[in-house]
């Protein structure tokens, strides 16, 4: 993490961010696409809808294999995983 924006993967990590509040952003973002940026307790901050809509191609996840809402879940969850939140 030294020299570089931490991910929520890191920040995961190192227990910053908790397993449970990744999957309440994620349920939140599912329940609502248009939701306002998550925040999480240690202060950082997501925009997954803005997230989802620059990194996943609605077309691409149509045409997987598999349930489309947990294919598209799973989708989310390695975006949201890989991002760099806004510190507090």
């Amino acid at each position: 993490m030294h020299g570089r924006l931490p991910t929520v993967a890191d920040l995961r990590r190192s227990g910053r961010i908790s397993s449970h509040e990744i999957v309440a952003a994620i349920d939140m973002y599912m329940r609502d696409p248009a939701a306002e940026p998550y925040r999480f307790t240690s202060g950082h901050s997501l925009d997954i809808a803005a997230l989802v809509a620059s990194s996943i191609s609605p077309a691409e996840v149509a045409n997987r294999a598999g349930p489309q809402e947990k294919t598209f879940r799973n989708a989310v969850a390695a975006v949201v995983m890989a991002a760099h939140p806004t510190a507090p």
